[in-house]
């Protein structure tokens, strides 16, 4: 959902720019402009000496100019990096041992290893992802876990059951992992 507003946000935002960038453009070129428009021909300015002399003598007009675009700029840069940051990894290299090397899909690891850490006991639901580079992927698995298991227990068997078996499938000479663990909760039911 996230990733659908960033793009329509984006695709707005782009969509408004190219409008009044080719419309001023084009008064600067000659076109005739509408009459609503704000600008009347391609030697005419956006403000006026009186508009941008109008607060000069105001104490507070300046910095809070210069504070509104600085938030402004900070806000645009974080959401150019916010999309263009990759929160999954989309591929992974498989050394083969011939030299090629063969590619297997992220997700399809996130899924094996996922379902693999879910059939742990005790490991009610599992969910894993990757980040990190296609040569040197890092995991990130949240375990939901049973009230009666031990974690430090789960935690051993993840380690040396479903995490080397997926850094073993994939030849992978190192999978660093963060594992998150939560314990599920049962409501309380009424017997009778």
């Amino acid at each position: 959902m996230l990733r659908t507003v960033n793009r329509v946000a984006l695709g707005l935002v782009g969509l408004v720019l190219v409008v009044v960038g080719g419309a001023v453009l084009a008064v600067g070129l000659g076109v005739a402009p509408p009459s609503w428009w704000i600008h009347d021909g391609p030697h005419d300015v956006l403000l006026s000496t009186a508009e941008r002399t109008r607060w000069r003598d105001e104490t507070w007009w300046w910095p809070s100019v210069l504070a509104v675009l600085t938030v402004l700029v900070l806000l645009a840069l974080w959401w150019l990096v916010s999309i263009l940051r990759r929160r999954r990894l989309g591929e992974v290299l498989v050394d083969t041992g011939d030299g090629a090397g063969a590619l297997l899909r992220g997700r399809a690891l996130e899924s094996v290893l996922a379902a693999d850490a879910s059939r742990l006991d005790g490991v009610s639901h599992a969910h894993a992802h990757l980040t990190g580079r296609r040569d040197a992927p890092e995991a990130h698995v949240r375990l939901l876990l049973e009230p009666h298991v031990d974690p430090g227990d789960t935690l051993d068997h993840l380690t040396t059951e479903s995490l080397t078996h997926a850094r073993e499938s994939a030849a992978l000479k190192a999978l660093p992992a963060e594992v998150r663990m939560r314990t599920a909760k049962h409501r309380a039911e009424r017997v009778s």
